[in-house]
């Protein structure tokens, strides 16, 4: 099929398979899993947990389709070189997180703290990657930051982007806003992301990537769509 209409705001989104893939933001234990560092800080995870299923859906689907699935992978080097200069406010923001220190993992191993290889910074399993997707780590908020991301979606001839994941008014919204800023039209599904600093948060981006940034959906109104177009 050459294009599906999707029932969005602020008005329909005409989404083209050949040219679209699904990014999976940061859907990573330390983020949703209990025993993760945003549990651990005293957050409720039980938000994000909930779009596991709808994004697994969405998954299911655009794998059928033939849509490419991209993951991004939040994290940092082992010895933190990548986290930022003395003063800087990421670094300061992730040491105040605990970036870097040892936990002992549900699965039984030794992790750490949004450091990548340990079980922190691991796709959640039920979302895990299949051969072929692509997975690319950052180190910053937003997806497109010091990373190949855009480079590969070009090579691959992808312009839509459907937006899933978390959290909704930070690593979701910073990536959402650098795609716009590159000329890509991101569809951000508004039950398959999730905010745990509060609803309100939440609800202020959607409302900003309706009025600025791109579309939104709920994931029901892009699978009606590929149902009614195949």
């Amino acid at each position: 099929m050459d294009q599906l209409t999707v029932v969005g705001r602020p008005e329909p989104f005409v989404l083209r398979p050949s040219r679209a893939a699904v990014v999976v933001v940061d859907m990573q234990n330390d983020f949703v899993s209990p025993g993760g560092a945003v549990e651990a800080s005293g957050h409720d995870v039980s938000a994000v947990a909930a779009t596991v299923e709808p994004i697994a859906r969405v998954l299911t689907f655009a794998r059928r389709l033939g849509l490419r699935v991209v993951y991004l992978q939040h994290g940092y080097r082992p010895d933190l070189s990548d986290l930022g200069t003395e003063l800087s406010k990421n670094r300061l923001i992730h040491l105040a997180a605990r970036v870097g220190q040892p936990v002992s993992a549900p699965d039984g191993t030794e992790g750490r703290v949004l450091v990548h290889d340990t079980w922190n910074t691991r796709i959640v399993d039920r979302l895990a990657p299949l051969a072929g997707d692509l997975v690319v780590r950052k180190s910053r908020f937003s997806g497109f930051h010091d990373t190949m991301l855009d480079d590969q979606l070009r090579q691959l001839g992808v312009e839509d982007l459907i937006m899933t994941g978390c959290t909704t008014s930070i690593c979701v919204e910073s990536t959402i806003r650098d795609a716009m800023f590159r000329d890509y039209r991101p569809l951000l599904l508004t039950d398959c992301v999730a905010e745990p600093q509060g609803r309100a948060y939440h609800d202020a981006t959607v409302g900003l990537v309706e009025s600025s940034f791109g579309w939104t959906a709920e994931s029901v109104a892009l699978l009606d769509a590929v149902v009614a177009g195949s």
